[in-house]
């Protein structure tokens, strides 16, 4: 991710609102920075960090746009692999055994007897490694000695300046205390990310989807400020696989007097490199809705069957059911989760979040060979159908018909 003096450059208060001066991916200009760095990039494979480094640091001569030259060679440095050099000797273990004799010199004097070369052919005879091979080991566990073996995504200029824009999106959160997003579709991506990077949230319901307010990470009931920013920050394009959402937080980075608002919605050109979500998590699912279409989906039917289109909200987690069945007329709806095979420790917890629902308009369809006994499921409240090989869908839609309930 950028650091926080990649980033203040580019951000600006426009009547109290954030706004940061991002990249036009059109521009000939970027379009021609970002082909030179690419290129300069990839002959660098099987050098050191610290020679990527310098190569930018010359690249950037004397232009007055080094932030944006920087910015995206960190870009592409953070998309890429480094890794230590395989050594005969600890470097740590070398440095102590060298450092031990004190400062030493090229020449002896009066307070340094012993020379730099002395020392190390003290140490090199001791090893059995060459003088000069000690020297290039001595800092090899550092970053900046680390080899370039991998560059990671096959950059274009586009995708490259695409995704610096992203970054300087993610790191304006840096200095958020509050967030508000409303969200309406796509609901088990956002949560699955909201998961994933241990965010702190509360959510309730509104009309198509869900308000969900976090702490940021200059909140003052945040503790761990820099790692929370981190995860805080690199949450954002999961906002992005999602067609209906808003965002907004409060935010105030250090150069500004004020807190600044900052918005983002589809309207913004801004790309997610995040997967989303499969339709389906597994061909039992698939199967039960191709089934369901090809026997019930007509218009002339009266249930219509949507996947993961509502969540429950269980305080610090959410349970998002597999299917919904919303009658066409009055508006009942029935909520399906299949529970087929699946680790024990999944199970229970699955079962937990049933119990913690407390949704009696739940339709379980429990995979007869799961191992789950009966005794298990009799004190929740939903309803409990077993079947052998698929659920039968003759005895799903009777009861969906006993449990469904009117729209909450």
């Amino acid at each position: 991710m950028l650091t926080g003096d990649l980033v203040r450059p580019r951000l600006r208060n426009r009547n109290g609102q954030l706004q940061i001066d991002m990249l036009d991916g059109n521009n000939r200009h970027w379009i021609k920075t970002a082909d030179d760095l690419i290129r300069l990039f990839r002959r660098q494979v099987g050098h050191p960090q610290r020679v990527w480094d310098s190569l930018v640091e010359a690249y950037e001569g004397d232009r007055i746009d080094y932030i944006v030259i920087r910015g995206l060679a960190k870009v592409l440095s953070d998309g890429a692999t480094f890794e230590p050099i395989p050594t005969p000797i600890d470097p740590a273990a070398l440095r102590q055994r060298l450092f031990t004799h004190g400062p030493v010199f090229d020449q002896q004097d009066l307070f340094h007897t012993i020379t730099r070369e002395e020392t190390l052919a003290e140490a090199a005879a001791e090893t059995q490694i060459e003088p000069h091979t000690l020297e290039h080991l001595l800092f090899a566990d550092r970053p900046t000695e680390y080899l370039l073996t991998a560059i990671g995504t096959e950059w274009t200029a586009q995708t490259l300046i695409a995704r610096y824009n992203l970054e300087l999106a993610r790191a304006a959160l840096y200095w958020s205390d509050t967030m508000r997003v409303e969200v309406f579709d796509h609901f088990k991506s956002f949560w699955k990310y909201m998961k994933l990077f241990k965010l702190m949230f509360w959510a309730v319901p509104i009309a198509d989807g869900y308000r969900v307010e976090l702490d940021g990470p200059i909140s003052p009931f945040v503790q761990s400020t820099t790692r929370y920013g981190r995860q805080f920050a690199v949450f954002l394009p999961a906002l992005f696989l999602g067609e209906r959402w808003t965002m907004q937080a409060t935010t105030h980075p250090p150069q500004f007097d004020e807190k600044l608002l900052y918005r983002l919605d589809p309207s913004s050109p801004l790309t997610s490199h995040f997967k989303a979500e499969a339709l389906y998590d597994s061909r039992m699912e698939a199967d039960f809705a191709a089934e369901f279409e090809a026997k019930f989906g007509s218009e002339r039917d009266k249930w219509q069957l949507a996947r993961e289109d509502e969540v429950l909200l269980l305080g610090d987690t959410v349970m998002i059911p597999d299917f919904s069945l919303t009658h066409k007329k009055d508006g009942r709806r029935a909520l399906i989760e299949i529970v087929g095979f699946w680790h024990p420790d999944y199970l229970k917890r699955k079962l937990e979040k049933v119990r913690a629902a407390g949704r009696r308009n739940l339709l379980l369809l429990v995979y007869e060979h799961v191992n789950l006994t009966e005794q298990a499921l009799t004190d929740v409240p939903a309803e409990v159908l077993y079947f052998k090989t698929k659920p039968v869908l003759k005895d799903v839609m009777a009861a969906v018909e006993r449990i469904a309930e009117p729209s909450q």
